[in-house]
């Protein structure tokens, strides 16, 4: 690799007008539940219930039984989500965790922010997710966890991270910020993603397949003693009142948003559907052109909360789209480990060469669920005007 990756983000960042097809439009999902979101908000306010409480009690337990797992837990946001479960698992100091390269900034930065190292692994070209054939290399004594990515709604390829992880005596942490309803069926049972490791991390943040209006986060995991854990990692290290038994941190899900979850949670299925339905779609259109589509693996269940492609000639499709007034987006144009923050763990360019093609190449085109029929006929047509 050159200096393909020495340029300013805001390259890659669409002109901001208003497209004809927004890459996504927050205001279709609100208008559909409009009234069911303002009765429970209002519902919320009057009973002054601000923190924690009956209605975050109440999401927790919808959450965890929707996922099927033992116990779901809120916190602030997908990040804290990262890191709270990270300190549950005793990561500290010294430690290192091995994760993709290929995501959003957070999951390093959780591992960072506790004194451990991030460790990254290439990924597979398919699926964008960690590479399990490399992790095991990447292992050292002061290996304590792995944070495999669901990355766009596709996910990981779980039992043999778990094997592994089991094999070396490591922790597994799901990063889900993006997989809400995805699933993966392993030994003929199907499971949710959030029930695959020992715990998992979700983010609400608003874009999400399931997304509340504002911030929000969730832990999810089958094991007692971790669930007791991060309850209590949540607010300051506290049991009891004014009683503190470790260092914590301030992060609880604000009872307003857990109510609107609330809301949206029965419809979370019926949205993911549809982008699915709107992913077969352009794959249908997209088929015979020299591209590369994304992937669907045996026994998994993809909810795309992006719908991404792989152009060699990117920018050519991406100029092209922008005149059509089709909104798109690059995730992830810079991998981590080319991070300037990450400069000190000595990673170079052609270091992960599978991630470093990817991130020239990856465009995502509009798949939120409200998409018409009109729209993403547009959108396919603008992709193929770019070829």
């Amino acid at each position: 690799m050159k200096d393909e990756f020495n340029f300013h983000p805001s390259a890659l960042i669409p002109h901001p007008f208003c497209f004809m097809v927004p890459l996504l439009d927050l205001t279709r999902q609100y208008q559909s539940l409009k009234p069911e979101l303002e009765a429970a908000a209002l519902k919320l306010l009057e009973s002054c219930h601000y923190i924690l409480g009956p209605a975050v009690y109440e999401f927790e337990a919808n959450a965890a039984r929707s996922l099927g797992v033992k116990h779901a837990i809120g916190v602030a946001n997908g990040t804290d989500a990262l890191q709270i479960a990270l300190m549950a698992l005793g990561v500290g100091p010294g430690d290192e965790v091995i994760t993709s390269p290929f995501t959003f900034f957070a999951t390093g930065e959780v591992v960072s922010l506790l004194g451990a190292v991030p460790v990254f692994v290439d990924i597979d070209a398919a699926t964008y997710n960690i590479d399990p054939a490399l992790i095991e290399a990447a292992i050292t004594p002061r290996t304590k966890a792995i944070i495999p990515v669901h990355l766009f709604g596709h996910p990981a390829p779980m039992p043999e991270i778990n094997a592994i992880a089991k094999k070396h005596g490591l922790a597994v942490l799901e990063d889900a910020a993006q997989a809400w309803g995805s699933q993966l069926e392993t030994n003929g049972e199907v499971k949710s993603c959030g029930a695959l490791g020992d715990m998992a991390a979700f983010s609400f943040y608003p874009t999400k397949n399931l997304g509340a209006c504002g911030e929000g986060g969730l832990i999810t995991t089958n094991s007692d003693e971790l669930a007791e854990k991060v309850r209590v990692l949540r607010v300051h290290g506290q049991r009891g009142t004014y009683t503190h038994y470790v260092i914590g941190v301030n992060s609880r899900l604000q009872a307003l948003q857990a109510v609107l979850l609330d809301v949206k949670l029965p419809h979370a299925q019926d949205w993911n559907d549809a982008r699915r339905a709107h992913a077969a779609f352009y794959n249908a259109q997209f088929a015979d052109l020299p591209l590369t589509l994304p992937v669907e693996l045996p026994g998994a269940r993809h909810i795309y909360h992006q719908y991404t492609l792989r152009v060699p000639q990117r920018d050519a499709l991406t100029k092209v789209l922008t005149e059509r007034g089709v909104g798109w987006a690059v995730y992830y144009p810079i991998p981590l480990h080319l991070q300037p923050v990450y400069a000190s763990l000595n990673y170079k360019p052609g270091s992960l060469p599978i991630v470093e093609a990817a991130a020239l190449e990856v465009v995502s085109l509009p798949v939120f669920p409200e998409l018409t029929e009109s729209e993403r006929q547009i959108v396919a047509e603008a992709v193929r005007a770019g070829f």
